[in-house]
Formats: structure tokens, sequence, C-alpha cells
């Protein structure tokens, strides 16, 4: 199936380049574009959309409040920030709002494409070096380990499995590390989404975080 994407950023030449990837994929079609966060809102509760590629830093509504707006609205609906560093302060706050990751501005059109259909698929794009900077520049708050119900349901495999992603390691990563296949690991890790009631990976750090699974170095 087709899938499609929204366009949000307040650089119109940008926007023009990525439709112009996006609907050269084959795969994929721009089905919708908007200038800032409030026209996003307004634009995509007409038309419907699988993939929101959407700017952090704009006019009149940012895309942090934006992406928590829409995924509150359409959980189902995915969300790739774009950014200008992977340092961005805003980063994690858009993760937070509810995005499956984010892309550099100067990434290859194959990179671009490859992010859509990978947030397309239920997993999420932010590379593990990323995760762990982003859990370093974390507030460095000590918090115990809550005895949250979602927590209960998960076996001991499973919280080993949620620490190793939370330690930003990479599904083959995870396999070697705990003497594991791959496809189990990704096993576990559907199990644990599920469980954690989080979309992706990247919602199952933060919810470590929160919950004092990890803490910042």
């Amino acid at each position: 199936m087709t899938i499609r994407v929204a366009l949000v950023d307040d650089q119109e030449l940008l926007r023009t380049g990525l439709a112009m990837v996006v609907d050269a994929s084959g795969d994929m079609q721009v089905v919708a574009q908007a200038g800032d966060g409030h026209a996003a809102v307004a634009t995509l509760s007409r038309t419907p959309a699988d993939v929101v590629l959407m700017d952090i830093q704009m006019p009149h509504m940012d895309g942090i409040e934006a992406t928590r707006r829409l995924v509150a609205r359409s959980p189902q609906l995915k969300v790739i920030a774009l950014t200008t560093f992977d340092v961005d302060e805003y980063v994690f706050a858009v993760l937070r709002a509810g995005a499956s990751g984010f892309l550099l501005k100067d990434a290859s059109a194959e990179e671009v494409l490859a992010a859509i259909r990978t947030v397309r698929s239920g997993d999420a794009v932010i590379a593990p070096s990323t995760t762990r900077r982003l859990l370093d520049q974390l507030a460095a708050v000590r918090r115990t380990p809550d005895d949250s119900p979602q927590l209960k349901r998960l076996t001991e495999r499973e919280r080993e499995v949620l620490l190793e992603i939370a330690g930003g390691f990479s599904n083959a990563e995870i396999a070697e590390r705990l003497y594991l296949s791959e496809a189990t690991v990704k096993t576990h890790i559907g199990n644990l989404l599920t469980k954690l009631e989080v979309r992706d990976r990247v919602q199952a750090v933060i919810f470590a975080y929160d919950h004092g699974l990890v803490q910042p170095r």
C-alpha cells in the first residue's frame, strides 16, 4: 500500500525538495503540506496521513506541540522530527511528545525514505549512539524504581531487554549481550511494548527513565 506522507516545515524550499524525493519513491506519496504546526494540525484533521515529517522550530506552533496534538488525536500516526543538529535541545522534548524518531535536515534521499518506511512498519528511527547521548543530557534527577502496573507485567527477560534498549543497544547488540537470537529479541521487544503500552522503542526508553530503571550518567 502507498504510504501517505505529510510535510511540515516553514521552509518552502525544503518541503519542495522532500516532496520530490517522496513522490519519486514509488511506494509513498505526499498528501499534505503545512508551513507551521497550527496549519499542520488543521490540515491533518481533514487529510489522513501515515507519516509526518515535522520540523521542530516553527512560528505560531512549534513541532513539539503539533506532534503532541496529532498523536493524541491519531495514535496510529507516526511522526519523524526534522532537526538541524542531532544534539538539538528540543529533540528529547519532541520524542517525549510522541515522535518516533528524528532525521537531520541534511539526511540523504535514501535515509529519508528508509526512515519513513521504518516508522510506518512500527519501529523507531534513532541511532543507538544518539539514544545514549539523549539519556546523558537528561537532568540528573535520581529516581527510585517504582511499582507501576505496566512494569509488573514484564517477565524477567523482558525487563532485561528493556534495560538494554534503554542503554541504547541495537537488536543485534542485545542478542549478543543476552545470548539470544535477533528474532527472539524482536519478539521480546514487541511483547514489552504492548505490556508497557508504548508506541515504539524510543517511548520505551523514556518510560524506563521516567520510572527509575535507568539513570543519566
